[in-house]
């Protein structure tokens, strides 16, 4: 295939490896800021005469996000910038009346298990309290992340349609109410990402979690969805009907 990476972050630079190894091409890269470390040809903005490209793969900025969506790009797009999540998915929608486009706020396929136990654990401990927690490096800007509002949307979707996130005890001086859902952000040197939920019920504690060991797991998913999304019609996708 030949992509075209919108950002090249971290996240981007792993993509382009793992896809020139596979033997993809990466045609070019949209930045609007300067990346004096990147190798391949550089745009500015969407406005620009960009190359022809197969699929355009972005792990970006939600303001970079907002203005591609806007544009005229005419290929398939995989969406994977999280931040003002309803905003871009009003976005995306709209854009997919015209592109087969796919949004994930994680592209790590256990994840979407992970979202998919969720599901069907929830419903079940009504007698629990829930508890969320996500580490990430330090390096990460949005807190929480994309990852843990997911699987917080999972989880009152489909049994806690009241629930009162919290996200910080330090402003309140009483005790838990049944109807919230902790919410804790730790951000700390080279941690990749954890995601861990606890349903914590009398005498006992049950734990979902998950561990990203590589960035790897990241750039993989994209790439496998690009080759799926390819060959795709216009519309919206997600891991749940790609």
């Amino acid at each position: 295939m030949d992509l075209l990476l919108v950002g090249y972050g971290a996240m981007n630079k792993r993509v382009a490896a793992l896809a020139e190894d596979r033997g993809h091409t990466i045609v070019g890269v949209v930045s609007p800021v300067e990346t004096p470390d990147c190798p391949y040809s550089l745009f500015s903005s969407f406005d620009e005469s960009l190359p022809n490209a197969d699929v355009a793969i972005d792990f970006s900025h939600p303001n970079l996000t907002k203005e591609m969506l806007s544009s005229d790009l005419a290929i398939p797009i995989i969406i994977a910038t999280t931040g003002e999540k309803d905003t871009l998915v009003e976005m995306m929608k709209e854009k997919a009346k015209s592109n087969p486009v796919f949004f994930s706020a994680n592209m790590s396929y256990g994840v979407h298990i992970l979202t998919q136990l969720l599901q069907t654990v929830a419903p079940m401990m009504d007698d629990y309290d829930i508890e969320l927690i996500e580490k990430h490096h330090n390096q990460k800007i949005d807190a929480p992340s994309g990852t843990l509002v997911k699987l917080l949307d999972a989880i009152t979707e489909e049994a806690r349609p009241d629930a009162n996130p919290v996200y910080n005890r330090s402003q309140v001086t009483e005790k838990r109410e049944k109807e919230d859902i902790g919410i804790s952000t730790i951000r700390g040197g080279t941690i990749v990402g954890e995601h861990e939920v606890l349903f914590a019920g009398v005498d006992e504690v049950i734990s979902i979690k998950h561990t990203a060991q590589s960035k790897d797991i990241f750039a993989n998913g994209a790439l496998k969805v690009a080759t799926q999304l390819v060959n795709k019609e216009n519309g919206f996708y997600t891991y749940h009907n790609l």
